[in-house]
C-alpha cells in the first residue's frame, strides 16, 4: 500500500522511485512539482506542518441479510 499525505492548495506527497533511488515525489493538482531526496527539499514546497497522512481503511464486506429498522413499541 502506497504512504501518501495531503496538505492544503492540491499538495500531495508520495514515495516514488526515480533512477533506482526512492525520493518524495511532491505533486500539486496531479502534476508532479519536485522528486526530492530529503525531507528539508519537501519543505521548500509545502508546509510540513499541514501534511495529513492519508490512511486507507480496508473494505468492507456487505452483510448477507438486510436489517430493516423498525419502530419500537415504546414509541407507538
Amino acid at each position: 500500500m502506497e504512504r501518501r499525505w495531503v496538505g492544503l492548495d492540491g499538495y500531495e506527497v508520495v514515495s516514488a522511485v526515480r533512477a533506482g533511488r526512492q525520493v518524495l515525489r511532491v505533486r500539486r493538482n496531479g502534476w508532479v512539482v519536485a522528486d526530492c531526496s530529503t525531507v528539508a527539499e519537501v519543505a521548500e514546497y509545502v508546509d510540513l506542518a499541514d501534511l495529513c497522512e492519508v490512511i486507507e481503511l480496508p473494505a468492507q464486506q456487505a452483510s448477507e441479510g438486510i436489517v430493516r429498522a423498525g419502530i419500537s413499541s415504546h414509541h407507538r
